[in-house]
């Protein structure tokens, strides 16, 4: 194939003495040996072939001294067998500098400063440079020096912080006519000198009453408005009364260290912490510690409520009533509540914040977390609020064990009075659900509601929405009937699987028997009894009645009329005697 046009054909000059050209050569013409293509270079000003050797590989190149010419008009012809194509470029030697890279040689810094020094081959030409600073935090600066023909040049980069590293590294162009940067140097890492350190320790404390006193655990950590400034050699805590005239006690510690404890007795105390580095301490940052009788409220005084709160996806979210008497907020809490020490964690906001969304790396499902919120004002803390609650629920580890059961013919009552409703659950136990079923066939009790296991079985299912509710009574049930129950404690988190019943057995219906008897056993018997003593009871309910002859009254002395026994007056005395005026006596 015949020879693509030269691409991208341009000439630049680093030094004012070599010219160099360059051009990418194409498609490949599949034509090699003396048939391959060839590459000529002419000036058409001079009228002459420029005096270079070509060389191509990725790209073609051709270099020649310019001698004192400045104004060139190159053509590249490139020709094969089959073809000819040209390309040209037209050009000032002094509008195409292309510096060579500078060399940094050194440095110089101070806290706040860095000087960098440079040289460069370009002694001839009028440069301007261009320092590139990357900061630790990734951003990039770019700082512009002047223009400069001395050989050795140098930048001063001001505005730094202390003990910082800092990566820089040059780069050069024409100062008259730019056609281009050079290449960039090597780069350099600096790090700027120590500096007292700036701002304060962010300060924390935990209380503890004793015999006489009181045990203070003081805490410290690097705020995020606190620089350093240098490498922090140590920390120093000092304490004295409010009281004027009193004693200052002091001790160090080295940096490894972020806590200590001192002990004190009740009067009020002032406490401040410092950090040092090499080149001197940091400003003080200050705590009062309340008298004993001060801290009533922080060890649990009964004003201060406990608060249930939720936990989301991305922490534990914490709200509070705002004060306009306070400065500023503190929340701590432990990271692991149920270790000691706990790794106590705080937390500072704003006079204006009412609320916070609190997250830890350490925060675990099924963990009961506590959150104490302190106002502040003039460096003394005050608790507010009491919160606790966990990341997310869980449900309960156990089940309440029924301790006790009262049975009847239609219903029974459970009893797990020792079940524990406190932080050793993982969840906050919101009641209980008292499921209810026949051993033999699915549950229809009145009141309940159904309950469909996954082997599709129906229990039934009451609620107790108390926690503290540790006993129910079962209504409706059957006399006679082989049951089976279960207790079970539910979260927020839900409840665990259902399994591991307790089973009774109602005893049959006494009323019914007792229903039996009245009204058959009792009327058999007595018909029964009737019967064996038929004649006593004839005499003793439907009597006979008697003869006057079988009448004791008549055994006296006999005188009869007839066949009648006849008694004579005068062998009767009377007890009372009446007269009857009536007819028929009368006629008697």
């Amino acid at each position: 194939e015949s020879p693509d046009t030269p691409n991208d054909f341009s000439c630049q000059t680093q030094d004012m003495r070599i010219v160099k050209c360059t051009w990418s050569q194409g498609r490949d013409t599949y034509l090699y040996g003396r048939h391959s293509s060839k590459y000529t270079l002419s000036d058409r000003f001079s009228q002459k072939l420029v005096p270079c050797s070509v060389s191509c590989s990725k790209q073609c190149s051709c270099s020649w001294n310019i001698g004192q010419q400045r104004i060139w008009n190159i053509t590249v012809t490139v020709e094969n067998p089959l073809g000819k194509k040209t390309a040209m470029d037209v050009f000032d030697v002094t509008h195409r500098i292309y510096p060579t890279a500078p060399s940094l040689l050194e440095e110089e810094s101070t806290d706040t400063e860095i000087k960098l020094y440079w040289k460069h081959g370009s002694k001839e030409i009028e440069l301007f440079c261009q320092t590139e600073l990357l900061q630790p935090d990734g951003k990039v600066e770019l700082h512009n020096s002047s223009a400069m023909h001395l050989h050795d040049t140098s930048i001063t980069l001001g505005g730094l912080h202390p003990y910082t590293e800092y990566t820089a590294r040059v780069r050069c162009a024409a100062a008259k006519h730019f056609w281009r940067w050079s290449e960039w140097s090597k780069a350099r890492t600096i790090r700027t000198e120590e500096a007292t350190p700036s701002g304060k320790l962010d300060i924390w404390r935990e209380i503890t009453p004793v015999l006489g006193g009181q045990n203070v655990t003081l805490f410290w950590k690097q705020a995020p408005s606190f620089r350093a400034n240098g490498r922090i050699i140590s920390y120093q805590v000092t304490w004295e009364k409010e009281e004027n005239g009193s004693k200052t006690e002091s001790i160090s510690f080295s940096s490894v260290h972020n806590s200590t404890r001192i002990s004190i007795d009740n009067h009020s105390y002032r406490i401040n912490i410092m950090a040092k580095n090499n080149v001197n301490y940091s400003l003080p940052s200050v705590l009062i510690i309340p008298g004993a009788t001060g801290i009533f409220k922080e060890l649990g005084g009964s004003e201060v409520k406990e608060e249930q709160v939720n936990g989301t996806d991305d922490g534990i979210f914490i709200s509070w009533e705002p004060r306009h008497i306070y400065d500023s907020y503190i929340i701590d809490w432990c990271n692991f509540p149920m270790l000691q020490p706990c790794d106590l964690q705080w937390k500072r906001f704003g006079p204006n914040a009412s609320s916070a969304l609190i997250n830890s790396a350490a925060f675990v499902p099924g963990e009961r977390y506590n959150f104490f919120i302190y106002g502040s004002v003039a460096n003394k803390a005050s608790l507010l609020e009491k919160k606790t609650g966990y990341l997310r629920e869980l449900p309960p580890r156990s089940d309440p064990v029924v301790e006790s059961i009262e049975l009847t013919f239609n219903a029974v009552t459970l009893y797990w009075n020792s079940y524990l409703t406190n932080k050793s659950q993982p969840g906050f136990v919101r009641g209980y659900h008292v499921y209810v079923s026949p051993l033999q066939e699915n549950c229809s009790l009145k009141g309940s509601k159904k309950h469909v296991l996954p082997d599709d079985s129906v229990l039934c299912k009451y609620t107790i929405e108390n926690p503290e509710e540790k006993r129910y009574t079962v209504k409706h049930l059957l006399s006679n009937t082989k049951y089976k129950l279960m207790v079970k404690a539910y979260t927020g988190g839900g409840e665990s699987p259902i399994f591991n019943f307790i089973y009774i057995d109602t005893p049959p219906n006494s009323n019914k028997l007792y229903l039996l008897v009245l009204l058959v056993i009792v009327p058999s018997l007595v018909a029964a009894v009737c019967r064996w003593k038929m004649k006593w009871v004839q005499e003793c309910c439907c009597p006979v009645i008697p003869s006057p002859n079988k009448s004791k009254v008549l055994s006296f002395k006999e005188f009869k009329i007839g066949s009648e026994k006849v008694l004579k007056t005068s062998d009767c005395i009377p007890d009372i005697l009446t007269v009857d005026n009536k007819a028929g006596a009368q006629k008697l």
